[in-house]
């Protein structure tokens, strides 16, 4: 019955000591206690126990993957993606840097191949955070009950979805704590299992990571003061299709993304690749890792249950946008095309963007819209033109190539 698994019920107490570590034993009945109380909260009943495995970080980075390779065009699209963010520049690779994030940060995740729960310890003795275990303990309910979700369009929309996936874990896990010490006996926390900070060069990619995380809690939060759980349970079937709704969450389910169309005018010299979508929370990550924006703004005012702000006047009027990248032998490029609610939206973001290069990049004018950053991972040719409520950004190896990767005619 709901609050009460494998003989234990959500206000029972333990006699524990996790700071020794836990015993089969003892971690049995944590996971019981733990997956009791998440049914009490979330009002949805787990069909089956869930296995809980420990391991060391030292496992974790030895079973992870470290695969850093660009060979498909896939993977190169994705290079330029990430390039065109001004997240990762031309002197490493997207996975090497996610490598580094995921490395030290992950405390724990649940496999839905395996149903089972892998908690990441950064101690000699194997101990729990309970707030890590609720939270995966969440997502295997998730599994059970409703849907991890999937078919998103494109990286922005998965970001939109993950929100939806990771807001509801993180929501419970935040009201789990809540009833810890007055209504409910928890165990200690440990001390941090996380292998240290981000390095500043990841901080903006970190961003984008964490995203679903810092927005997603207030998302939850939004509609179930709107609906109750049933309302929560129905984002699963009717997801928000951008990170500009999980940002703002009044805008789902009205506001969608715009339709943004790229024409391919480029020359034989470049090869199209498919196109794809930056999203107003990878533009504000961008913004934000240039200091092409107050960095202090991140941490004004977040939500309810949000670490973050990722609202900026530079970003929050996002309609849509478009990211195409194109291949050349001597080097590639792109064009991102962006629409904005209004003029004075496309004009704010425009010039931030000009400021990024000009006072980040020490990118100099060549011409009426035409920057060249000569030094550094971004260094490349940039025309920027803005066209009523459109900015668009064309990215080229070198000055003579911008016509050859988007003919301006």
């Amino acid at each position: 019955r709901l609050g009460v698994e494998n003989g234990y019920a959500a206000t029972d107490e333990l006699a524990v000591d996790p700071s020794d570590g836990l015993n089969e034993s003892e971690l049995d009945a944590v996971v019981a206690r733990t997956m009791a109380r998440v049914e009490v909260i979330r009002g949805l009943e787990f069909r089956e126990t869930v296995p809980v495995e420990v391991i060391s970080r030292e496992e974790y980075l030895n079973g992870s993957s470290r695969d850093t390779t660009v060979d498909t065009a896939a993977e190169r699209a994705r290079e330029q993606r990430y390039e065109a963010a001004m997240l990762v520049g031309e002197d490493r690779t997207v996975g090497g840097a996610f490598a580094e994030i995921y490395g030290g940060s992950v405390l724990g995740y649940y496999s839905s191949s395996s149903d089972q729960i892998v908690i990441v310890s950064g101690n000699e003795t194997p101990t729990v955070d309970r707030t890590t275990l609720a939270h995966e303990l969440v997502h295997a309910l998730q599994d059970q009950q409703l849907s991890l979700l999937g078919g998103a369009a494109g990286p922005d929309e998965r970001m939109a979805q993950t929100g939806v996936v990771e807001g509801d874990a993180s929501y419970v896990e935040a009201r789990y704590e809540e009833r810890c010490g007055e209504q409910w006996d928890c165990i200690d926390r440990p001390a941090s299992s996380s292998a240290g900070g981000i390095a500043d060069r990841n901080l903006g990619l970190y961003l984008t990571v964490y995203a679903p995380y810092s927005e997603g809690p207030t998302f939850v939060h939004h509609t179930y003061r709107a609906g109750g759980w049933a309302a929560v349970n129905d984002l699963y079937v009717r997801p928000p299709r951008s990170s500009e709704q999980l940002i703002h969450p009044p805008d789902y389910p009205a506001d969608r993304p715009a339709s943004v169309i790229v024409p391919d005018r480029s020359t034989a010299a470049f090869e199209r690749a498919s196109p794809t979508t930056l999203g107003e929370a990878t533009l504000f990550a961008m913004l934000w890792q240039q200091r092409a924006i107050d960095r202090g703004t991140l941490s004004n005012d977040p939500g309810p249950y949000s670490a973050y702000n990722y609202s900026h006047p530079a970003t929050a009027g996002w309609g849509g946008d478009t990211l195409v990248p194109y291949f050349g032998e001597e080097g590639d490029g792109y064009v991102l095309k962006t629409r904005w609610e209004s003029e004075r939206d496309a004009r704010q973001f425009a010039r931030a963007y000009r400021g990024l290069l000009t006072e980040s990049l020490n990118a100099t004018a060549e011409g009426e819209g035409v920057y060249r950053v000569s030094e550094g991972s971004f260094a490349d040719a940039f025309r920027v033109t803005r066209e009523g409520r459109t900015v668009r950004i064309v990215n080229a190896p070198t000055f003579d190539a911008l016509d050859e990767v988007h003919d301006p005619a």
